[in-house]
Parts: C-alpha cells; structure tokens; sequence
C-alpha cells in the first residue's frame, strides 16, 4: 500500500501513510523534497513500513481501509465512521470535514488514532 502512495510522494502521501507527518509535510510543501527525496524514498519504504509495523499496534481496525476511505473519502468522514466515531463521522459529513481542517488534523494523526482503538 506504501508504493501506492509513493505515486503521490512529491505530495508526502506515503510518508503521511507511513506514520511521518513531519516528513509528509516538508514532503508536500517541497515537491517531494524538488522529487530527489521522492526517488530515495522508493529504496527507503521497506524500512519505513517494517518500522511502521512495529510502531502500530493491529486490530479490528484495518489501517489499509481506514487510510483508503480517509484518501478518498475523507471530507466526507467515512474514515470515522468506520472507526466506530460515528458522531465526528456525521459531523464530518455535514461540514466538509469541518471544512477541511479536521480532514488535515486526520492525515497527520489518522495512525496513531487507530493504534489508540486497536489497544
């Protein structure tokens, strides 16, 4: 699932994925770091998701269909739904993600928020 958000990598998807919001963001804001950081992390994701693995507890929560409904469809709140937040799915629902603040606020914790369900 790494690889495929390593085709938006000059955007940080797969770092975002991965657990690295720092580097997701600096990612995003630099073009995959001008697309040289975006090629080196095509050798480097096998470490990152092993790491990632370690990092994140599994669990009735699926990361790979939590992250997919996040993707695309996200300002909706359907990742929240299926974590069982239904009032914040709803509320997603309305607002656009709470006009898409709370949609940025998941994509640099939607990780760890799973890890806490799946405990």
């Amino acid at each position: 699932m790494a690889y495929l958000y390593w085709i938006l990598g000059i955007f940080g998807a797969h770092r975002f994925y991965l657990g690295r919001p720092i580097s997701g963001a600096i990612w995003f804001f630099t073009g995959g770091l001008l697309l040289i950081g975006w090629i080196v992390d095509l050798f480097l994701i096998p470490s990152m998701a092993e790491e990632a693995s370690r990092r994140y507890r599994i669990g009735p929560i699926d990361y790979n269909i939590a992250w997919g409904l996040h993707t695309f469809l996200g300002l909706f709140g359907a990742h929240r739904l299926y974590m069982g937040k239904v009032f914040t799915g709803v509320l997603f629902l309305l607002t656009g993600g709470l006009f898409g603040i709370g949609f940025i606020y998941d994509l640099l914790t939607l990780n760890e928020q799973i890890d806490e369900l799946n405990a």
